[in-house]
């Protein structure tokens, strides 16, 4: 396939598995704010969104086993009966994905992020269905949980094939895209307009396709390709290069304050730039921890706690 190298997977030993789907999704389904409404429900809930995540194909390519993406789901219902739906649920989605570290047993968080505006319509017995080409469906509700499923599939797929090469999410990122674009509209649905706020699903990838955030795509490639997976064999120089790419990140978050992209990064690599920071000598980290105070304010005690 195009994200990895042929050279890679015959040194790591990979076989490829004809028609494997691209992810190994596991969803969980809180739902302690729910009363009076069948515990099953719940539970076909949580293994139809997973089969549909795992089922559906999301790209042309072709996935080995070993190549899946470890996705992980978590859907904390905080209510029902939205506008009058008893089989409606209101949610905080919280998605989490990793790719492997090349030479290591190491796995990079991809993305770790919550999406408090989830609302959706729900039957037991209604198998979930996406159709990019109508986003929308014929119902609103019900449309939306696979469109937000479908939206975070493509942009985890985007920080996937970004990572092992410069750009090679772009046509992932348009998918989604798309989703946004054609999403459902209604009463009690939210996460999809520019005019809603400045931290939604619309926000997220047009920063992430627009010129102005190129600097942090260029990043994403760096710090994976051209630093974690070198750390085995030149760990000093790996985690330079990342170090020293900071201060492009710096540079945009100047020009583009309070940016959805740059949390974002950061709710996924905090720990990361933390720990390769923490390597590095005193006097050579000093001059980024300034920086990264003021890019990932929410984490600036733990920069400042290394000076």
């Amino acid at each position: 396939m195009l994200k990895k190298l042929l050279s890679i997977w015959v040194a790591l030993g990979w076989v490829l598995a004809v028609n494997a789907q691209e992810f190994n999704c596991n969803v969980t389904i809180l739902h302690d704010k729910v009363t009076g409404v069948d515990p099953q429900v719940f539970a076909s809930m949580q293994k139809g969104i997973a089969d549909f995540i795992n089922s559906y194909k999301w790209t042309n390519d072709v996935y080995g086993n070993t190549e899946k993406i470890d996705l992980k789901i978590l859907l904390n219902i905080t209510g029902n009966n939205v506008n009058g739906d008893v089989d409606a649920y209101g949610a905080n989605m919280s998605i989490q994905a990793t790719r492997p570290v090349f030479n290591s047993a190491y796995a990079s968080p991809l993305i770790n992020y919550v999406d408090k505006y989830v609302s959706f319509h729900f039957s037991q017995y209604a198998p979930l269905h996406f159709d990019e080409n109508n986003v929308a469906g014929t119902d609103a509700l019900t449309s939306n949980l696979t469109a937000v499923m479908a939206y975070y599939c493509y942009i985890v797929l985007a920080l996937d094939y970004d990572s092992y090469s410069l750009y090679g999410g772009t046509q992932y990122l348009k998918k989604a895209q798309n989703v946004v674009t054609n999403a459902p509209e209604g009463k009690g649905i939210s996460g999809w307009k520019a005019v809603e706020n400045n931290v939604n699903r619309y926000w997220l990838v047009d920063q992430m396709l627009n010129t102005r955030f190129e600097d942090v795509r260029k990043f994403w490639y760096t710090m994976h390709r051209e630093g974690l997976d070198s750390m085995a064999a030149k760990p000093v120089e790996s985690r330079d290069r990342i170090l020293t790419n900071i201060k492009k990140l710096y540079t945009v978050n100047r020009e583009n304050p309070s940016s959805i992209y740059i949390q974002f990064f950061f709710n996924a690599k905090s720990d990361e730039i933390l720990h390769l920071l923490g390597q590095a000598s005193k006097p050579e980290r000093m001059q980024y921890i300034t920086m990264l105070s003021a890019l990932d304010v929410p984490n600036a005690a733990k920069y400042n706690g290394l000076r």
